[in-house]
């Protein structure tokens, strides 16, 4: 998969722009401020729908054409994927609404046919490494869910879909539970909407198990080449309702060791989850809110025993970001078959001199395209130069040096 064109109309910075891009790696250098990293921003939300930056789409529009009472951002991506031309575009809306109040929305469509994000999600795959990033290792778990979501949304066919479902009932159901708390009512109620939670949420836990399973090995590797072998890396997937049958008469403690739940069945992970939800029925009436299911699932990154969220230093949070997102791209091809576009902004001052050597060579192994933002071209090898396409970006514009 590679991205042929790109048009931007007042998305960010750019009140326009059109460029087509090579299937070599393209080196984007300019000062600050300056509309790189609303490239990449551009880029990565034609795979996902959501911005890296902000959680308003309305910040999206550019601030002069937001002025207007009806503004229109516009991203078009022409690609290739399996061999055939597609056409992507979104339509970011402001609108006016009643006396003066305003609302946004967008509008996706798929080569002229107008899409649900969660059926066009993925058709132009991309992994995406920025500084900031670190906060999934050092965030809370939403940062880790949402990391989670948005690379299986990408590689997984029907689960942005799953997770919509889920969300969709889970905000019904903590309605009613907050109601028959304090209202009272028959807590029979809850059967339709445990119905529909636990059907998708089986769903979302199962790729959850296999797609950690598969991201932990290719990440275990790529740590282990970039500590040079003296540290081993592993995910550790905690789900909020864990399907795996606990052994009689155990102790529940938290034990740090591989647990394999490959085997698992989805009829067996469904009817443990609606099991799971009516031994806590009284419970959650009294709190107004679901306390099980992945909602509230954590993933913690462990570098030899050492949880990196609560203990790691700089360096191994930059260094496991860097397996991860090497992992990432890797485990994207596997799935889909098609290399996707990778998203570097500034990662080059975040590393060495060794793990920058590290990232140029994943890089040149690397079959898909690769965007890279820049304020130092001196940061890159002389072989990496004269084989990358270099832009300079400057007030909004591109032009090739």
């Amino acid at each position: 998969m590679f991205i042929k064109r790109l048009s931007l109309t007042n998305f960010r910075n750019f009140a326009r722009l059109d460029l087509e891009f090579p299937r070599r790696a393209v080196l984007l250098v300019g000062s600050n401020a300056q509309g790189k990293t609303s490239l990449l921003e551009a880029v990565y939300f034609l795979a996902t729908f959501a911005s890296f930056q902000t959680s308003a789409d309305r910040q999206l529009i550019n601030f002069i054409a937001a002025r207007e009472p009806l503004a229109v951002a516009r991203l078009v991506a022409e690609y290739e994927r399996g061999g055939r031309s597609h056409r992507l575009e979104v339509r970011l809306i402001q609108e006016p609404v009643g006396a003066l109040g305003q609302r946004s929305r967008k509008e996706i469509l798929l080569d002229g046919v107008k899409r649900t994000a969660s059926e066009a999600i993925g058709h132009i795959p991309a992994v995406l490494f920025l500084p900031q990033m670190a906060r999934t290792l050092e965030g809370g778990p939403d940062e880790r869910r949402r990391y989670l979501n948005l690379a299986l949304a990408q590689a997984i066919p029907g689960y942005a879909a799953a997770l919509s479902e889920y969300h969709q009932a889970l905000t019904q159901r903590n309605a009613l539970l907050k109601q028959l708390g304090e209202r009272g009512g028959d807590p029979a109620q809850l059967t339709y909407w445990d119905e529909i939670l636990t059907t998708s949420g089986a769903n979302l836990i199962l790729w959850r198990i296999q797609a950690i399973s598969e991201l932990e090995r290719l990440a275990a590797r790529a740590h282990h080449r970039l500590t040079r072998g003296a540290e081993v890396l592993r995910l550790a997937y905690r789900p909020a309702f864990d399907p795996l049958p606990r052994p009689a008469n155990q102790i529940a403690l938290r034990m740090e060791t591989p647990v394999d739940r490959s085997t698992l069945e989805l009829a067996a992970v469904k009817s443990g989850f609606l099991a799971a939800l009516s031994r806590t029925r009284a419970e959650e009436i009294a709190r107004g809110v679901t306390t099980i299911g992945p909602h509230r699932d954590e993933l913690r990154f462990l570098a030899n025993g050492i949880d990196l969220s609560d203990y790691g230093s700089r360096g191994q949070i930059r260094t496991t970001l860097l397996a991860l997102k090497m992992a990432e791209t890797a485990w994207m091809q596997a799935r889909t078959g098609e290399a996707p576009v990778v998203l570097l902004d500034e990662v080059m001052a975040e590393l060495d001199q060794a793990r920058r050597a590290d990232l140029l060579a994943a890089l040149e192994e690397s079959a898909g395209q690769t965007l890279i933002t820049t304020t130092d071209s001196d940061s890159f090898s002389p072989a990496f130069l004269q084989t990358a396409q270099t832009w300079r970006v400057q007030a909004g514009m591109v032009a090739s040096i």
